[in-house]
């Protein structure tokens, strides 16, 4: 039934004297750009004067910066955490895996050359404070959101961290991309 509809219809646009067009593809609905992939990025520290970190400081939270650029000639979009572990620079250090903030993601789009960032909230401590309680940051390996490939980056800005590597809710942790 539906295919004697269709003809009926297609029969009264002819005797009406009028045929159907094609729409050329540049008006059709152009497609929703994918995710970013890690080889679509590059990354780096925010190392501009108002974008560091106060380390040398120990009586409040901070923050940190990671950059990510689309170098891709496309464009493509970021949504929710990167995957942040902290690599220690002494043998007691070991790897941090960092946790999520509360905060929820944005869907970030990125044309090719845009940048968008992300933070890291840290605390620091004191050099006097004792070694089995403070993490000291040597380089990061930074997973874009929903990736499997990490970026390693140097730890540009010295200090020490509280190590509450094994705590419910730390003073160090990540934030959504764009937030």
């Amino acid at each position: 039934m539906n295919s004697k509809l269709t003809a009926v219809a297609l029969a009264a646009a002819v005797v009406a004297g009028t045929a159907a067009t094609a729409v050329p593809a540049s008006a059709a609905a152009k497609a929703e750009p994918t995710r970013c992939h890690t080889a679509d990025l590059k990354a780096g520290f925010a190392t501009g004067d108002d974008a560091k970190p106060e380390m040398g400081q120990t009586t409040k939270q901070t923050q940190a910066y990671i950059w990510f650029t689309n170098q891709s000639k496309r464009t493509c979009t970021l949504s929710g955490f990167a995957g942040v572990d902290m690599v220690g620079a002494q043998k007691t250090d070991g790897t941090w895996s960092l946790a999520r903030s509360s905060k929820k993601p944005v869907k970030m789009t990125l044309e090719q050359g845009d940048t968008v960032d992300f933070s890291i909230t840290l605390l620091p401590v004191a050099r006097s404070t004792p070694q089995k309680e403070k993490f000291v940051p040597a380089k990061f390996l930074v997973t874009p959101p929903n990736e499997t490939k990490h970026f390693t980056l140097k730890w540009p800005f010295g200090g020490q961290i509280l190590k509450q590597d094994g705590a419910t809710h730390p003073a160090t942790y990540v934030n959504p991309v764009g937030l």
